[in-house]
């Protein structure tokens, strides 16, 4: 990380140069070519017609932002991996908007069963288990779990349940707490209405409601502590306890709660309460990427051969082609934007310059329209003619830091014969480990032997139980920043062989490859009945605050939703060609 005098130089620097006029004018100018921006260039050519000039503009070296795509070579075959945005996928139905756009760029949800293979883990045996670290819970034991969606909510057997407890290092006490708070009825807020009930829940965490409310020992709280990592960022002590009843978390079905959110309820908790996700589900072997990578053929043909879904996932991108000369749609990428702003009065004025670091010097191009689908955070700072309090709701989120760790092993033996293809590890680095789900598309063909090569692939939200959960998100993103590689590899290679060395895993002969996706920004921000008032109590949402257009300026990305879903990037990319093409001067 810069030392506060290099950051310091650096910025005197860019301030000191005085930007290189490339002469370029465009109709639209975006900032971010992740999903909403490339999806905004997409919307603003087919409303405003195919001979309009854009211009994406990008820091990274790739395209798609938060989608990554993870390659790896063994021999002559090439295994994909996703890095980031996984699936489609959302805990409430797809707008419109958003399946529009999916089904424009040829793909068919309906169509997975056949790209998916169900029934390969499955017939081989394998489900899920928790994999008890010795630091955490006193000595290393991976335990397969009951392989059904509700062991560990209100469905779970009672039976299974109890073996598998028994099983686990877990304590006789934390055993019958575990099986309390899964079987009993116990009404732990009795004389209060169900609208009363999750009033309450929602102004408290699922830890406090557990140890305050249901009086559990606090020896269970170790074992379910990462439970929302991977939706919320955060453990059960940040949390509300009405989410976790959503989320089928156990303890709840004593409370006879009816089945309708309460009011400051997540998104993601309505699965259990009406007005969830309606089972629209697409993964890709390289997750969303393959989105993006729909929208650049969609928008520069040729960039990427060929016609259909069915061999974009293999199909070689042509990178030399994004930015050529006379292109109507052009992808600048390594081109960080360091100031948008109008020429003039914002009111009178009829374009915007747009300021640009690439190579190490400014450059600058004009756009009659532009649309930031950028990190929030960062618009404060390069467009600071924005007015006061619509540069500090910008500020107000923090995005969830995320890793998502792919590890080539050799083979998958080891999983076979241990009974797992998912992992949960509550105590470890990485608390989840899971082998890619079997998909084939095209003429890639996922993983069918437990002899050949396959990617597993590996979680960690780093995060710092006890503060607020904004907080945590910043403090993980300090360990994101100040952990080097080598140190999350050695994590990595441990871990495995603790979980599956009983089986003879040697991380040393059998890892192939390791690609660490580290997201310091990942997740967007969303709002938590515990820290956000204006969620629970009412009031403007700071997204909707500083999604407000500013002269030709508009806002996408899925920060502007506080809503962390591919359909959410789609749906603000959007709403702000619908902004900018309001402006027809």
């Amino acid at each position: 990380m810069p030392s506060p005098t290099r950051c310091g130089t650096a910025s005197l620097r860019i301030s000191e140069q005085t930007p290189d006029d490339t002469g370029e004018r465009y109709d639209l100018v975006v900032v971010g070519a992740g999903i909403s921006g490339l999806a905004a260039a997409y919307f603003f050519r087919k409303a405003a017609g195919p001979n309009v000039r854009i211009l994406i503009l990008d820091n990274h070296d790739d395209f798609g932002g938060h989608a990554k795509r993870n390659e790896f070579t063994v021999g002559s075959r090439t295994i994909i991996g996703f890095g980031g945005s996984s699936s489609i996928e959302s805990p409430t139905p797809y707008s419109s908007t958003a399946k529009a756009l999916i089904e424009a760029l040829g793909i068919d949800v309906s169509d997975y069963s056949n790209a998916i293979d169900q029934q390969l883990y499955p017939s081989l045996g394998l489900g899920s288990g928790v994999f008890f670290d010795k630091e955490t819970f006193g000595v290393d034991r991976l335990v397969p779990r009951p392989n059904h969606p509700g062991w560990l909510g209100k469905s779970a057997d009672q039976v299974e349940l109890k073996q598998f407890l028994a099983r686990t290092p877990l304590s006789p006490s934390a055993q019958q707490e575990l099986l309390r708070l899964h079987h009993g009825q116990v009404d732990y807020m009795p004389g209060l209405s169900s609208e009363e009930k999750k009033a309450r829940l929602a102004r408290m965490s699922y830890r406090d409601y557990l140890i305050e409310v249901a009086k559990c020992d606090r020896d269970i709280l170790p074992f379910l502590q990462t439970l929302p990592h991977g939706l919320y960022g955060v453990g059960i002590d940040a949390v509300p306890a009405q989410d976790a009843w959503g989320l089928g978390y156990p303890g709840f079905q004593g409370l006879q709660l009816t089945a309708k959110p309460g009011p400051g309820m997540n998104r993601d908790g309505l699965h259990a309460v009406g007005g969830g996700s309606e089972g629209y589900f697409y993964h890709f072997p390289d997750g969303n990427a393959t989105i993006a990578r729909l929208l650049v053929r969609e928008l520069i043909p040729g960039a990427i051969p060929g016609n259909s879904v069915n061999d974009i996932v293999t199909a070689r991108a042509d990178y030399g082609r994004l930015d050529q000369a006379g292109s109507r749609v052009r992808v600048r990428l390594n081109s960080t934007v360091v100031r948008v702003s109008h020429r003039g009065d914002v009111a009178a004025s009829r374009e915007v310059d747009v300021v640009y670091m690439a190579n190490g010097k400014l450059g600058a191009v004009r756009g009659k329209r532009v649309v930031l689908a950028c990190w929030n955070n960062v618009i404060p700072y390069i467009c600071p003619e924005l007015p006061a309090s619509q540069r500090e709701a910008f500020r107000y989120g923090a995005k969830v830091p995320i890793v998502y760790t792919n590890v080539l092993v050799r083979n998958w033996r080891p999983f076979v014969a241990l009974r797992v293809c998912a992992i949960e590890a509550p105590g470890s680095y990485h608390t989840s480990a899971n082998l890619d789900l079997p998909v084939s598309i095209g003429s890639y063909r996922c993983s069918h032997s437990p002899d050949e090569p396959i990617v597993v692939c590996l979680s960690r939200t780093p995060c710092q139980p006890g503060l607020a959960a904004r907080d945590q998100h910043r403090a993980g993103r300090r360990e994101l920043l100040a952990t080097p590689f080598p140190d999350i590899e050695r994590s990595v290679r441990l871990q495995m062989v603790r979980m599956l060395g009983e089986a003879g895993f040697d991380p040393a002969n059998d890892i192939l490859a390791i690609t660490v996706n580290r997201w310091p920004h990942g997740y967007a921000y969303q709002y938590n009945s515990l820290w956000d008032p204006f969620w629970l109590e009412g009031g403007e949402e700071p997204c909707v605050a500083g999604r407000k257009p500013f002269g030709r300026i508009a806002i996408a990305n899925a920060d502007s939703g506080a809503y962390a879903y591919t359909d959410s990037a789609i749906d603000m990319a959007e709403r702000a060609v619908r902004e900018v093409l309001a402006v027809t001067s």
